[in-house]
This record gives C-alpha cells, structure tokens and sequence, in this order.
C-alpha cells in the first residue's frame, strides 16, 4: 500500500454507504493504519445519491478535503454510473460495483481499470438485511472489497464483531466468494470516453442523480454576505524580518519546497542561519502554542534552506544602476546589500573583518552556526554581483569619504560598544569581555580554558560564552544573571540545552566585586529581589545586601552592548535611520544594531531590508520600503477553532548526547528529517480549501471555484454558519 490511499464511495441514502466507508476504515485500522472516514450525504432522503470517502495511511493524515483523486472507487448502485462518479479516478485504479449483471456486459467499457463485480443487492436481500423497499448492502459489499484488496476475513470478522455487525457476517462471507475481478487491460486512461457512454437507465425511483437547487432566492432582504479573506497571521507579524511565514510553511505542506524557498528568498538571503540562530519570535506569536506547542517553523525553515539556497538569482544591472556603499558585513549589511542587489543596483560592502559575517561569524560558535552553512549564504549575497572590499576598519574620515563618492550609504556597523563591569577588581588578569572570548574562539584557533569560569548576563552571548567555556576545556562553568530564569533574554532552548551540558545557572545575583591578588580568584555577587518592572516591562532587580562568593579561576562579561557612534564624522546624527548634519537630511543611513539596538540576526535582517528601501528611495527610485505590521492585526487564538483540528505535538531534530558536545564544536542540532511539521501550520486567516465552509453551507451554494470556492449570492441567506465554523479565520460577513 501506498503511504496514502484514498477510497471513493458512491451510493444512495438508504444503502448505508457512510457505514460502509467506516466498516473498511476500521479494518484498516485494525492493521495498525491510520485512517479517516467520513460521509457527504447531499439532499437527506432515501434514493438520493450519498458518497463518502476513506483514507488509509502509515502516517498521521492531515489532510480534512473531501476526496477528489480517489485510488479507488466502490459503488453501491450500477444505475450511478457516469462521468461523475469516475472523476479524479488515479490511473490503474480498481472499481468494485454492485449490480446484477455479469462481467461479460462490461465487455470493451472501464477495461483501463480493475473492474470487480458482485450482486449485494440479491445477496443482502437473501439474508434478510434491511427490508424489501431498502436492501441495506453495506456489510455485504464489504466482504467482497475484502477479497479485492486483500483483507483477511478473519480480520473482518473481528471488525464486524466490534462493530456490532456479526449477524451480516455471513452475507459478507458469500460476497467475498461471488465477487468477480478483471485486471485492467488496456492503457490508464484508454476508455475514459466509453465510461461516459451507454450508461444504463437511470430508473424512475431513482432519478435524482444529484440533491435538487434552493428553491428560495435571497431576494432584496439580505443584508450579510460571506466573503473569503486573507487575514494577518501572527507568525507573519511577529518575524522582525518580514518573511511570508504561511507562505513557505504551507508550500512545505502542499508538497512545493522549491516554492518555498524562493518565498523565503524574497525577505531574506540568511533562511539557513535564522533556520539555527533566530530567538523565533514567530514561534511565540504561533496560535498552536495555545493549543499544543508552537509550529517549528524556525527549524522548517532551516529545512527549506538546507536543501535549496534561498537566495535570488542574479538581478540585470539597470543602466541607471545607483551606486551604494554598506559599512558592516554583518547580517544587517549583508541584507541591504541583498535587497539594493535584487534591484539591480550597484553595492559595494566595506569589512573590517576578513570575511563577512560580522557577529554571525565573529560571535556566534560553530556549534550553533557551521562556517560552510554561513559561507553558502554569503555566496549567494555576492553572486547578485555585490562588490566586497574586507580586512580594514574605517574611521570617521572614511564614512565622510564614502557618503561624497557613492549615492547613497548605509551603515551597519553593529553593536561594537561592550559594556563593562564597573566594580573593584574589573581590571584583574582573567575577567574578559564574553565577546572578545568569543572571537577568539570562532577565529583565532583553539582557545583553551581550565577551572571554573563564572559568565556574568543572561542573553545569548552569555550562553554562548558558557557553552564554549566547556568545549574550551574549563572544568566547571556557572552563569550568573540579575534576574529571573523566566526573563532571561537567551533562546529557551539554549539555556536547556547550555544546562543539559553541565553549565549552573544562578539566578538573582548580580557582581558587586572581583577578588584576587593580580588574577581574578573569586567573583562577589550581591543577592537581588525583583521590584516593579521598569521601561522594558521587566522587573527591576533590586540589589540587596546580601552577599556571598564563588571561586573562579576566569570571568567572562556579558553584560550587554550598545552602538558605537564614534564612527560618524563630527556633527553627524542619527534620526529614524536616517543621517542628520545640522539639520540637514544626509544619503547616508543607519541599518541594524547601531539604527534599533535590538540584537538579533532576524531584527538586523528586517532593519537592512528597510535602510535598503529608504537609500533607494531617498534617490528618487520608486521602491518599496519595508515596515512591520502591526501585531494587533493579527488573528487572535481565540478566532481559531482548535476542534477542527487533532492534537500533535512538535517535531523536533536530533540531537547530539550532552558528553558528545562538550567533546568539541560540533553542530549540535541535526533539524528535523523531513517537512510533516509543516501540517500542524493552522494556516490563521487564510484559506486552505479545507472544504469546511462548503460541507457546513446549510443551503448547498458553496463550490469549488479555482483557486479558492465561489458563493451563490442568488440564494445565500447571510446565515453565517461557514464563517463561523472556518476554522482559521478565512472569511468574513460584510454588508452585501
């Protein structure tokens, strides 16, 4: 069996054909598959055409549409044969029909697929199932699809049995023996015309073919109307980076990773470092978290980038390329240059460092970020023709050069400011700054380390300090941080994982004192309470005098950064990201850290994409500039209608063992294997063509109408059912 087989059943109300498709679920579901069966029962009387659909799978299904590409079809009553019933039929399918006459009189007709033929009908009648109007055929044709795919009888004893159907046993036994089956013998597709053609009478009993129209049009009296909308979903309002994160998630769902990455490569060319490094604010704002844990979508969208760069191809020059200068290699520069490229615009990056990267490169341990997963996406920045000119820092004389010989400059030189830790003994051999530790490790070779390395701060440098203390062979590694575990700004995972190695994390400490005679051999911290929160909305820590001390043998600073405007030549400011002088509004703009000061590689991404769009517009061009929505436009969790979908919790990568880290720097998280994450996506405020606003219509004037459904305003009532069952906020009731 395929990993996922669909099944087709067409009958009429009164055959049992819903009980039917449960009765061939349920035996599946006793082989240890999963399945889904439900019924699509048009009008609700005796005789009118009833079809109802079953799915199969090894895997969990999450698929909810009704079945339009059915592998295989039963059908309940021969008289309903017609194109409609053979719609979507996948080649070499099977077909198990229900009718009194012989194979032989379906000589030269559905010869391109399997045929299989039994007379439930007569056999039901025989033992008595149902009453003479209505033969109930359902237990009874079951027995003969047993035989046509395989199920053991014994196993559909047990199913009837448990289903309460033991007594029809017997009936499904002797269709299981009477049934007739005839191979496809001719090409998929040879017959399609023949199977429209010399169709049996449809009876007078039976003439309704399909649920009659409304009989009451709307009229002048309606005041609502649905309407299908695409509504801002919170994971796209809380990426800092602007990505289409229901765009690509859901191309990864429907199966178009290609699709996917280009919709990433249209915000970002850094998919595969934000895929490890991102604090995923787009995972805090997922509804599923409400529900049972986030979407992955940080470790989905490493997948995408993992197996296709993300980047654009190759933009043509304008003739009346603009000339732009970006100082800073980091990620914030590395995206302007991307978005002035993509343009068709001359770019010429200014790096300090060797190689581009900025803090990616220099801050960030290879354990978290691998150097060639870095150096691909650098590849890809460069490949749009992006001039790079590294290995010399600039100084203030230099910007001012750059800003009279390029049309525009964009700065995004980072956060190269370190706070530093201004009590007795600060200046003791053995207390570092974590970064400058850091860029040791990352770039000057091995670093070695022994004893006990106290790290002060609680973000992500602090984490990445500690964790590399160990890999650099210190013996113990204790973080000590001001404030709570919970307002730790250091990715959740991190620390877990920091923990897990064997780094200590102390809480509520904050240094007051280095002791040691000319190195550091203890570090003294003050016990802290936390007070109101101050401007950040964090509480306030409040040092007390309580004090005590740990022994150390190094102290790593990781205290936090701030911009360095020592860059900007003398009367040079930087408003709203743009450079001032005396009033005057400069071509020249700030991007990433040194514009926001936010400190993360999603925000310096978001940040680079804008000063890009403000330079360009600035010189005239007619060009986008990016700004982030409004998180209080997105779907709420309470618009979402967690019933409709089932509970499952994340998919999450392996992981190398705790021992197996600290052995080196190696990359510690695999990603997961494959992309089935992206089915848990409930896709807010937009439409999936889930069909739960076709199926709940009361009225039937819902349809499928390419690329989404088509409403028949002639006869909607303004009810409101489908916009209350959509079951992420896709559609709407406005005026009509």
């Amino acid at each position: 069996m395929d990993s996922l087989v669909e099944f087709r059943l067409h009958g009429r109300g009164g055959q049992g054909g819903v009980t039917c498709a449960k009765i061939l679920a349920a035996a599946y579901a006793a082989q240890g598959k999963s399945v889904q069966t439900f019924g699509d029962y048009a009008g609700e009387r005796s005789g009118a055409p009833v079809r109802a659909y079953t799915r199969i799978s090894d895997a969990p299904i999450t698929n909810r549409n009704k079945v339009y590409e059915p592998h295989h079809l039963v059908v309940l009553d021969h008289h309903l044969l017609g194109p409609d019933v053979f719609a979507g039929l996948r080649p070499g399918g099977t077909v198990l029909l229900n009718t009194p006459e012989p194979m032989a009189a379906y000589r030269g007709t559905y010869e391109s697929f399997t045929l299989a033929t039994v007379d439930a009908t007569r056999i039901a009648r025989a033992h008595k199932i149902g009453s003479r109007a209505v033969v109930i055929v359902n237990t009874t044709i079951a027995g003969a699809f047993a035989r046509l795919h395989g199920i053991p009888l014994d196993l559909l004893r047990q199913t009837y049995k448990k289903l309460g159907f033991l007594g029809n046993f017997a009936a499904a036994e002797e269709a299981y023996a009477a049934v007739q089956i005839r191979p496809a013998s001719q090409p998929a597709g040879a017959d399609a015309a023949v199977a429209a053609a010399g169709l049996p009478a449809v009876q007078p009993l039976e003439e309704h073919v399909v649920g009659p129209a409304p009989r009451l049009r709307t009229g002048n009296w309606g005041t609502q109307r649905p309407h299908y909308v695409e509504n801002l979903a919170p994971c796209n309002a809380w990426c800092p980076a602007g990505n289409d994160v229901i765009g690509f998630v859901q191309s990864l769902a429907t199966g178009h990773p290609g699709t996917a990455a280009e919709i990433l490569g249209r915000s970002t060319p850094l998919a595969a470092v934000c895929g490890r490094v991102c604090p995923a604010p787009c995972m805090e704002g997922c509804n599923r978290r409400e529900y049972d844990g986030a979407v992955q979508i940080r470790a989905l969208e490493r997948f995408v980038a993992d197996a296709t760069p993300v980047a654009a191809r190759a933009a043509p020059v304008l003739p009346s390329a603009r000339r732009i200068a970006i100082v800073g290699g980091g990620p914030a520069g590395l995206s302007a240059a991307y978005e002035v490229a993509k343009a068709g615009h001359r770019v010429t990056v200014f790096e300090g460092e060797r190689a581009l990267g900025g803090v990616l490169r220099t801050g960030i341990p290879t354990y978290r970020l691998p150097r060639d997963v870095l150096d691909r996406e650098i590849e890809g920045v460069l490949a749009l023709g992006v001039e790079l000119r590294s290995g010399s820092f600039l100084r203030r004389d230099d910007v001012a050069r750059l800003a009279r010989e390029y049309d525009a400059v964009i700065l995004a030189t980072g956060l190269q400011d370190l706070r530093g830790l201004e009590v007795p003994g600060a200046g003791l051999a053995g207390v570092e700054q974590g970064i400058r530790f850091l860029h040791r490790v990352n770039l000057a070779g091995p670093v070695r380390l022994t004893g006990h390395v106290v790290v002060l701060g609680g973000g992500n440098t602090a984490i990445d300090c500690a964790r590399s203390a160990l890999r650099a062979g210190a013996t113990r590694v204790t973080v000590a941080y001001r404030r709570t575990r919970a307002e730790m700004p250091a990715i959740r995972e991190e620390v877990e994982e920091a923990e897990q190695e064997g780094v200590v994390l102390v809480e509520q400490r904050q240094p007051v004192a280095c002791h040691g005679a000319g190195r550091v051999q203890e570090v003294e911290l003050a016990l802290v309470e936390m007070g109101p929160p101050d401007g950040t909305g964090r509480r306030r820590p409040i040092v007390t005098d309580r004090r005590e001390r740990i022994v150390c043998d190094h102290v790593l600073l990781a205290l936090g950064q701030s911009a360095d405007l020592s860059l900007l030549p003398e009367g040079w400011t930087v408003q709203d990201g743009r450079v001032h002088r005396a009033g005057e509004a400069l071509p020249v703009f700030a991007a990433g850290d040194l514009a926001t000061g936010d400190g993360t590689v999603t925000h310096a991404i978001g940040s680079g994409r804008r000063a890009a769009g403000l330079a360009l517009r600035a010189l005239g061009l007619d060009v986008a500039v990016f700004e982030r929505p409004e998180r209080a436009r997105s779907v709420p969790a309470t618009d979402i209608r967690f019933d409709h979908f089932a509970p499952r919790p994340p998919a999450h990568g392996a992981v190398l063992d705790p021992w197996q880290r600290r052995a080196g720097f190696a990359e510690v998280n695999a990603g997961l294997p494959d992309a089935a994450e992206a089915h848990r996506c409930f896709s807010c405020g937009h439409c999936t063509r889930c069909d739960t606003c076709l199926v709940y219509c009361p009225e039937g004037i819902i349809r499928r109408e390419a690329p989404g459904y088509e409403v028949d305003y002639s006869y909607c009532k303004g009810c409101g059912i489908c916009v209350e069952e959509c079951p992420r906020r896709a559609m709407e009731m406005s005026g009509s």
